[in-house]
């Protein structure tokens, strides 16, 4: 898009008044994204956004995952504002607290209690605590690279923090058992809990789906060891099964952080786990102000009735493989081989023989230019709103990208 003058003005007073003009990952500048990308937005609708000089983009952020039924789904919408007419942040918890806790604990499978926070890092860090206050034990096991959340434990980015925040966490190698195996060995006794995503997401590399005999021995070791298995669905919740993302291979988690899409949008997070975790969730001390909120609950219940009643990811796993197959022959016809790796529902793009993402940055910068927002190291987010008529538009708008790049 060239028609931006309101995108540039913002900026130019964003850098005078926001450290760096910007930050965190919804940075939108030429160190993070191409330059015919938007960093200032107006409004969503389906499938689509609109930036503040109006352009409209078919949009594969979906606000970098809470978009799951697409923007103001009318239903979560309706949902949220006969809560608002009522309340919404009032001096203590409405009964929407408890409708959406035994919401999810009648959904998710292995759930038994569920508490609320605001967003993902809230979500994975009171699992952790609770993982640790049961246990009595320090040690965090985690997989290399892999993101939890922007707190001192797992920020990708240590500025700020001290070498001791980070004393009490392990890596291994996401699929590698017996990786997996030594770390918790050369801490035997002190592993409070082993913390996962269901599959491989990390940014700027293919996505790996998780092998089912690693999850299986995470389980496994956990139970053996006397850790806590912690899934972070902050992302993945909902999108790959509304019961809980390892559910089709038998494996089920002591805990579970939820975000992201829980409430379609609306500012919330919940921990869901087993019973026997039920006296340290009750014992440690985790609050906010705002964690209570009841329009996020009722738009939550909103979100994850609908998602269950749709099958929401088998539409975005048929709408994904529409994308998927399309994308790769296009690349392929314009001798520009790439692949979209992870579930189809929340694709990471990649092309062949480009380790400094010359080629991702100028097929996305091209598409942005005809209205798709695809990311080009970011895994990005189908919603339930991409049908097939929208894919069909994106694929004829990325048609004209790559041609672009050929001409």
């Amino acid at each position: 898009m060239t028609n931006t003058p309101v995108d540039r003005a913002l900026r130019a007073r964003a850098a005078k008044v926001i450290p760096g003009g910007m930050y965190g990952h919804m940075t939108a500048d030429e160190r993070t994204m191409p330059p015919s990308f938007p960093q200032f937005w107006e409004r969503g609708e389906g499938a689509h956004t609109w930036d503040v000089d109006g352009n409209r983009f078919i949009d594969y952020f979906c606000a970098f995952g809470p978009m799951l039924l697409g923007h103001r789904n009318p239903v979560v919408e309706a949902a949220a504002a006969e809560q608002a007419r009522a309340g919404d942040t009032l001096s203590g918890p409405s009964a929407r607290m408890v409708e959406f806790a035994e919401l999810l604990t009648g959904t998710v499978a292995h759930a038994e209690w569920a508490m609320f926070a605001k967003n993902g890092t809230d979500a994975t860090s009171a699992a952790v605590r609770v993982a640790r206050a049961s246990t009595g034990r320090t040690k965090l096991l985690k997989a290399a690279v892999a993101y939890h959340g922007a707190n001192d434990w797992f920020t990708p980015k240590t500025v700020g923090t001290t070498p001791q925040d980070r004393l009490n966490i392990v890596e291994f190698d996401y699929n590698d058992i017996a990786s997996m195996e030594k770390a918790a060995a050369e801490h035997d006794g002190d592993v409070a809990a082993i913390i996962l995503t269901p599959f491989r997401h990390d940014a700027f590399v293919a996505q790996e789906l998780v092998d089912p005999a690693f999850a299986k021995a995470a389980r496994e070791l956990a139970t053996r060891i006397g850790a806590a298995l912690i899934l972070d669905e902050v992302r993945t919740g909902l999108r790959l099964d509304v019961r809980g993302a390892w559910e089709s291979l038998g494996v089920r988690p002591d805990l579970t952080a939820y975000s992201k899409a829980l409430a379609n949008g609306h500012a919330i997070a919940a921990v869901v786990g087993v019973d026997g975790l039920r006296p340290a969730a009750a014992d440690i001390y985790v609050t906010g102000s705002f964690w209570y909120s009841a329009v996020p609950m009722a738009a939550g219940i909103a979100t994850v009735r609908t998602a269950a009643e749709i099958d929401a990811p088998e539409l975005m796993r048929v709408a994904g493989e529409r994308l998927k197959a399309g994308l790769e022959a296009q690349g392929a016809a314009a001798g520009m081989p790439l692949r979209l790796t992870g579930p189809v529902q929340m694709p990471l793009l990649g092309f062949e023989d480009d380790p400094e993402l010359k080629k991702a940055f100028a097929f996305t910068g091209e598409a942005a230019k005809r209205g798709v927002l695809l990311h080009p190291w970011h895994n990005m987010f189908l919603s339930t709103a991409h049908t097939a008529e929208v894919i069909d538009d994106t694929l004829a708008r990325t048609g004209e990208a790559f041609a672009a790049l050929n001409s």
